[in-house]
């Protein structure tokens, strides 16, 4: 379950469990804040846009969102047809790398291989519709980001 920037395409939190459920959106909501915050972004008045599954318009989530973090929601009105960001990625995601998800024998071992994907998706792979840049890479190049983005404890350096 990832979260994703609009404009850029970063996934900018993520989590990964047995089934779809509030607990897991909220851990997608933790890791999303973490992100942000490293992005030097305020959670307040950022727009969160969703399908309408239940995971999603339940009274918890909406309390957090709305009063909690102060953000705000978006539905989607007619499905995965009004989110088709999050769609393509999800898509893309899976297929690409397909082998090396069916080949992981428990879920700890998904979870590392999906963590080095987010990663390579977010700060190495180009995508055409960002100028055949990494996502980080187009938010270093509008000035989005400070010179030096810390992930994982590793400084990277912009050149």
């Amino acid at each position: 379950m990832p979260l994703l920037d609009y404009w850029s395409r970063l996934v900018i939190g993520y989590a990964l469990g047995h089934s779809d459920n509030t607990e897991l959106a909220f851990k997608v909501w933790r890791s999303a804040k973490r992100g942000l915050k490293k992005l030097g972004q305020k959670v307040e008045d950022i727009i969160i846009h969703h399908d309408q599954d239940g995971v999603y318009r339940g009274h918890r989530w909406v309390y957090e969102i709305l009063v909690n973090s102060k953000a705000r929601l978006s539905y989607s009105e007619n499905g995965a047809k009004e989110n088709v960001y999050m769609e393509s990625f999800i898509g893309r995601f899976k297929q690409e790398n397909r082998d090396l998800f069916w080949e992981q024998e428990s879920l700890e071992l998904l979870k590392k291989v999906v963590e080095e994907r987010i990663r390579y998706y977010n700060f190495r792979r180009k995508h055409s519709a960002l100028g055949h840049k990494s996502p980080i890479r187009y938010l270093k190049d509008k000035d989005k980001l400070t010179l030096w983005q810390v992930s994982k404890g590793e400084k990277i350096k912009f050149t």
